[in-house]
Parts: C-alpha cells; sequence; structure tokens
C-alpha cells in the first residue's frame, strides 16, 4: 500500500482495508441502518432530496448541523460512536503519516461521529464542503463496494481546479491541514465493480469519520 498525495493534506492509499474488515464494516453498517434511527434520504431545506442514504453514528448530522437526536427523522438518538472506531481512525492516520501531512499527533485523533453513506449505481454527491464541525481535525474516509469517481477540488470553488480519482473498495483517503475544506463529491459509480466476498452485493459505502468539536 502506497500514500499518494492528491494535495497538501490529502492523501489517497489505494487498498487499505483488508477484506475482513470490510466484511465485519459492512456487518456494523447493516445494523446501524437499521436503527435506532434509519438509514433515510435526507431531505435538504429547499426540499430536494439528496440520492444517497445516509445513517449516522455518535452525533446526527442533518443540514446543516449536527444534533444528537434525529428531529428530521423519528426523533430518536442516534447509536453511539464505538471506541473500536476511534482506533480504526487513530490507526489510518498513522497510515498517512499525520505528523508529516499536518495533521498533528495521530494518538490524540478522537472521531465522535461518522456519516456513513450508501450508493446505488445512479446516486451522486454535488461537490460541497465538509464544514459543520467546529473542529479543524481531519476526515478519514473508508470505501467499500463500487469503486466511484472521487472528485477533490479546491477550498475556494466547486469550479476547477479539482483533481478526479478512482476510490476502489478498500481505499482510504484523508483530508486535513490545507485541504480540510476542499469542495468535494461524487460524480459518478461504476455499478457491479465491488467484490461481493464483502458481503455488499451492489452498491458502494462510504464511511467518513470526523470530529464534531461539539460538547
Amino acid at each position: 500500500m502506497t500514500a499518494v498525495q492528491i494535495a497538501p493534506g490529502a492523501i489517497h492509499v489505494p487498498g487499505w482495508l483488508s477484506l475482513d474488515q470490510q466484511r465485519d464494516l459492512v456487518t456494523s453498517c447493516r445494523a446501524w441502518a437499521a436503527g435506532p434511527v434509519p438509514i433515510r434520504h435526507t431531505v435538504l431545506p429547499r426540499g430536494g432530496v439528496m440520492s444517497v442514504q445516509t445513517v449516522c453514528i455518535g452525533w446526527h448530522w442533518q443540514p446543516y448541523k449536527y444534533t444528537r437526536t434525529a428531529d428530521d427523522v423519528n426523533g430518536e438518538r442516534v447509536a453511539a460512536f464505538p471506541s473500536w472506531m476511534v482506533e480504526l481512525g487513530r490507526r489510518a492516520l498513522r497510515a498517512v503519516d499525520s505528523d508529516a501531512s499536518g495533521y498533528g499527533d495521530a494518538a490524540g485523533y478522537t472521531p465522535d461521529t461518522a456519516l456513513i453513506n450508501f450508493y446505488d449505481g445512479d446516486a451522486r454527491l454535488g461537490m460541497h464542503q465538509d464544514k459543520d464541525e467546529k473542529s479543524d481535525a481531519p476526515v478519514v474516509s473508508l470505501s467499500i463496494g463500487d469503486t466511484c469517481v472521487f472528485r477533490f477540488g479546491n477550498t475556494q470553488t466547486r469550479a476547477k481546479p479539482y483533481t478526479d480519482i478512482d476510490l476502489a473498495s478498500g481505499d482510504l483517503f484523508v483530508f486535513g491541514g490545507p485541504s480540510r475544506h476542499a469542495y468535494h463529491g461524487v460524480p459518478k459509480v461504476y455499478p457491479g465493480t465491488g467484490d461481493p466476498a464483502t458481503g455488499l452485493a451492489r452498491g458502494r459505502l462510504n464511511i467518513t469519520m470526523r470530529v464534531t468539536g461539539l460538547d
């Protein structure tokens, strides 16, 4: 596994997760998708509906804030963020050499929420910034299932310059430091490219761990 710098503070590590790790994450994601707050298509403030399906743990994200309870879904408190996910996030930062990348000490990285997005073959995610967090700690992103085109841009605009990267099953992508608020999105998913041995027969799972900076 060779880490590739896409932009300052943005690192791609192909094939970082083993097949067993991917299977375990798929099992966990299925449990979280069932509740207490079920996976859903997020409704945007102006009435649009996101094509990706999302479930959250630790904190519930809704446009454009975090809450402990999913008031836009069923009012329930989301599932807790497990300690093993904290350690997974720290291992991810060690894999990209967090000190050299400007992220700080990986041992102090303590994510407290994750957004789990499921993409079917038609789902897309427009260019956006992850800026609802009060912390500038890096985002750790894990991909399982179908390969997608991940578009990673700049911090000023949704338009070019940006770089398109294929993210495949098992890939790790971390962005922080000067790239923490870069625009990014998913313009395309390649159906049928995932390995069913992961336990995901179709579609793509993306798990993004974040530090909210909230009490």
